[in-house]
């Protein structure tokens, strides 16, 4: 899955915080991704913001047990990625007057936390990974689009995938950009179906992506790069005036 979004920039979400409640900006939030070679989705918004001061919004983001990810042709990660949380600004959006129920969501870097995939938070094949291994994910981005009405999602996440083996290798990173979804997602190779928001927050979570290849000769060839990976994530997020 490639993914391509031109969208709220942090200093605009940061102003919406701030008490300036004459300040009037209009904006244009473009979304961008596809699937795969053949399939591209835009979502576009056009935005105006009328009174920032009562518009904002605190999300909250938090991941749970029954998580999965999976790379290449190998069988599923069984992942716990409970503990993983972040949180974020977001803006009421409007367009031709009357607000609808889109949230344009950022969520700030400093606070997101994704557990990392070691022995005791991730299974394979029914087995607990060997206690050298070792898979830090680093956020990059993540951000995107929360409809409170009807429960959709759709935050683009970028991070870092970092696999180590004790000291004793330590892979360059595997950069993943991917559309994490509510929706149904599919690539050549994976596929997966989401679950929208209920009335608790809670949801899941699916994204595709292309996994292109690095400079390492072994993960090259262990992985099949370039491959296909899946994420699927059970997360709560929750949502509050600011």
């Amino acid at each position: 899955m490639s993914c391509k979004i031109n969208s709220i920039s942090s200093p605009l979400l940061c102003k919406l915080c701030t008490k300036k409640p004459k300040l009037r900006r209009r904006n244009i939030i473009l979304f961008s991704f596809s699937s795969s070679g053949k399939e591209q989705k835009t979502i576009s918004t056009r935005t105006r913001i009328e009174n920032p001061t009562s518009q904002a919004y605190t999300v909250s983001f938090k991941t749970e047990k029954g998580c999965k990810l999976s790379i290449s042709r190998y069988p599923d990660f069984e992942y716990d990625a409970e503990g993983g949380m972040g949180t974020g600004v977001a803006a009421k959006v409007t367009e031709n007057g009357p607000a609808n129920n889109d949230l344009p969501v950022l969520f700030d870097l400093e606070s997101l936390y994704i557990p990392p995939l070691t022995s005791s938070t991730a299974k394979f094949l029914g087995l607990p990974l060997p206690p050298f291994l070792k898979i830090d994910i680093v956020p990059e981005a993540l951000q995107g689009n929360i409809n409170q009405e009807s429960g959709k999602v759709d935050l683009e996440f970028k991070a870092k995938f970092l696999f180590s083996a004790g000291s004793l290798y330590k892979a360059p990173p595997l950069l993943v950009k991917t559309v994490l979804t509510s929706e149904e997602t599919k690539g050549t190779m994976k596929s997966g179906r989401g679950r929208r928001l209920d009335e608790e927050g809670k949801c899941r979570l699916v994204g595709v992506a292309t996994v292109d290849p690095i400079d390492d000769f072994f993960m090259n060839s262990f992985l099949g790069l370039p491959t296909e990976c899946l994420a699927e994530l059970k997360a709560v997020i929750s949502i509050s005036s600011s």
